[in-house]
């Protein structure tokens, strides 16, 4: 499974875009936790003390917010599906 990393995200996983090899149909938090395993330095990054993801993190999976979806972090990732990691980004 293709996962894409943007910004500051980017350095931590040391690319654009991560291969993870998981069974299609894991969830999101399935996902999270593959992520925070292979990338310990992401734990801090997107989840917070309770093990949540942080509302200025965006993961999106085929342009959908997960954290805006009916299942959350239970929804499910299907094998053509586009799932994508934002950090908070400011600028001025």
């Amino acid at each position: 499974m293709k996962v894409n990393f943007y910004a500051t995200l980017r350095d931590i996983v040391k690319g654009k875009s991560v291969e993870f090899d998981l069974d299609h149909g894991v969830t999101a938090k399935e996902l999270l936790n593959a992520i925070v395993t292979r990338f310990p330095a992401m734990k801090k990054e997107l989840l917070n003390a309770n093990g949540r993801l942080y509302g200025h993190v965006h993961f999106f999976i085929n342009g959908r917010d997960v954290q805006f979806t009916e299942d959350d972090l239970e929804t499910k990732i299907m094998p053509d599906d586009v799932v994508n990691f934002f950090p908070a980004v400011g600028g001025g």
